[in-house]
């Protein structure tokens, strides 16, 4: 540990060490490549020696920059080394990505079985111009932008409180069920 002191400390202007030991402490997995996290963790850890000088330090922060889907089970298992935390996150993400596979495989075969059902039944003639007609629509639309915050109570967006309104008298203060 001394040695990778003293060589950071000749070849890596202090400025530089900053950048790197800023990106390790916030480098977090991309979707669910946890190979490429998982190299990229060891090649800044390893120039990192001041900001994790023991192993401790190092499992920790691996642990922080897992997504919240895995980072609880790895926590629980209390890894003491680098290796178990790597082997611990590897298996877990693995594991997701397995069932999520197992999941998208059986909505395909639902699906597969409802459309086999249907043979025998007439189906309804299909316009075929219907794309067509959607597709000739005017590109030079814009988007609506939502000026006004959604409200979680009611789903709907308006400023300010969220005030309940009769939907039968429109006054405020009471809902319809309690209206007169």
């Amino acid at each position: 540990i001394e040695l990778k002191k003293k060589m950071a400390d000749k070849y890596y202007p202090r400025n530089e060490m900053k950048k790197i030991e800023t990106e390790l402490w916030n480098l977090e997995v991309q979707g669910t490549d946890l190979t490429r996290y998982n190299q990229h963790f060891q090649e800044l850890a390893l120039m990192c020696v001041r900001t994790c000088p023991e192993e401790s330090d190092r499992v920790e922060r691996y642990i922080g920059g897992l997504p919240d889907s895995i980072h609880g089970s790895v926590v629980a298992s209390k890894p003491k080394t680098m290796q178990e935390a790597t082997e611990m996150a590897t298996g877990l993400m693995d594991k997701k990505i397995r069932t999520y596979t197992e999941r998208q495989a059986a909505n395909k075969r639902e699906f597969k079985d409802t459309s086999r059902n249907n043979k025998g039944r007439q189906q309804p003639p299909k316009r075929k111009d219907v794309a067509r007609a959607y597709a000739a629509g005017s590109d030079n639309r814009q988007q609506y932008a939502w000026s006004r915050p959604l409200c979680p109570k009611y789903n709907f967006n308006h400023d300010g409180p969220c005030i309940p309104r009769c939907y039968k008298c429109n006054k405020i203060g009471h809902l319809a069920r309690d209206c007169r």
